[in-house]
């Protein structure tokens, strides 16, 4: 029996996107040097600090302005975070090593990068959630 009124469109969401993030990627590369481009990964590493822990990330898509050689880009860093639980004794840990996925700007010159990105903490039993911000330092190849 087909249940009319009830959609699911993740599915065709997820598929929409994906089409116009490489429509709007082809469209940008034919502009002209000033001119905002989609960027799906710069071929970066960049370690850095937020909410009281550390961060490791290698790029992800994002809009960047080149202005050889600087670039600027805004964007979300798929990353690693490493953060120590403080718990009461005998209290149940979170793992100190999470995937997590932030966003920001990315600067870079040459090949330094210079990251300012905003990571969320979720809420836990002794925390309420929060947007941390942070700093970050890597090499762009």
């Amino acid at each position: 029996m087909l249940k009319t009124g009830v959609c699911k469109p993740q599915g065709f969401v997820s598929l929409s996107l994906a089409l116009c993030l490489l429509l709007f990627s082809h469209h940008t590369n034919a502009q002209s040097a000033g001119s905002p481009k989609l960027s799906l990964w710069d071929g970066m590493i960049v370690a850095g600090y937020v909410g009281h822990g550390g961060y490791a990330d290698f790029g992800g898509p994002s809009i960047k302005w080149s202005m050889k050689p600087c670039s600027i880009a805004l964007g979300l860093f798929p990353a690693v975070r490493i953060k120590e639980d403080k718990v009461a004794e005998g209290a149940k840990k979170n793992s100190s090593i999470v995937p997590s996925t932030g966003f920001g700007i990315t600067s870079s010159f040459k090949h330094l990068v210079i990251q300012i990105p905003v990571f969320y903490d979720a809420k836990t039993a002794s925390a309420d959630g929060k947007w941390n911000l942070g700093v970050g330092i890597g090499y762009k190849f």
